[in-house]
């Protein structure tokens, strides 16, 4: 007869994914999961796969959770560029005061480049928040809340790359106030 399982995987993902978060994905053990999901090693194994196996359902798990905050918190702005500006300040927001920052670029810098799976999931996610975004850009255009000549593509390029580019910064300076204030320039450039 088949042993009914002992924990709630959606928990598990989410307990697997804050180790993977602060240790990042080559400073993770299988113990180190096992402890924090509170399951047996094999128990993982059997149910979830191998580490990466695992880590891929957590990025999985963070990308979709995070797409899912950023269509809801966008949809409660009425107007565009405030959403466009609100996004640009929740990423700073992420930056500076969540303890390990965004798990995705994390996951970028650390072995993206040689992990097929995780390239596909980080070029899903970062399709969605272009999208998210050219489409915000483009109502802004329409309202006449940003110029008619706006490229929406480009600037959201552009938003987004600098976000990667903060993120590096934050993690090399430790210097807020120097992520605040490239935050306040790029608003000041989207919104003249």
């Amino acid at each position: 007869m088949a042993r009914n399982l002992e924990f709630n995987e959606e928990e598990a993902i989410k307990k697997a994914m804050e180790v993977f978060w602060e240790k990042g994905y080559g400073g993770t053990s299988i113990r180190d999961l096992a402890e924090a999901m509170n399951i047996k090693i094999s128990s993982i194994y059997n149910t979830m796969g191998d580490k990466h196996q695992l880590f891929i359902k957590c990025i999985r798990n963070y990308t979709q959770t995070r797409a899912i905050e950023a269509q809801n918190s966008t949809a409660r702005t009425k107007s565009p560029l405030k959403a466009i500006i609100s996004f640009i300040e929740g990423a700073v927001h992420t930056i500076l005061y969540s303890p390990n920052s965004c798990l995705a670029i994390k996951t970028t810098f650390e072995v993206a480049a040689t992990d097929q799976d995780l390239q596909v999931i980080l070029r899903e996610d970062h399709e969605f928040t272009y999208g998210l975004l050219t489409g915000l850009i483009k109502k802004a255009i329409e309202l006449k809340e940003l110029p008619s000549g706006t490229d929406a593509g480009t600037l959201a390029d552009f938003i987004l790359n600098n976000f990667t580019g903060w993120h590096e910064s934050y993690i090399i300076h430790q210097d807020p106030i120097k992520i605040k204030k490239m935050a306040k320039y790029l608003i000041g450039q989207i919104a003249k």
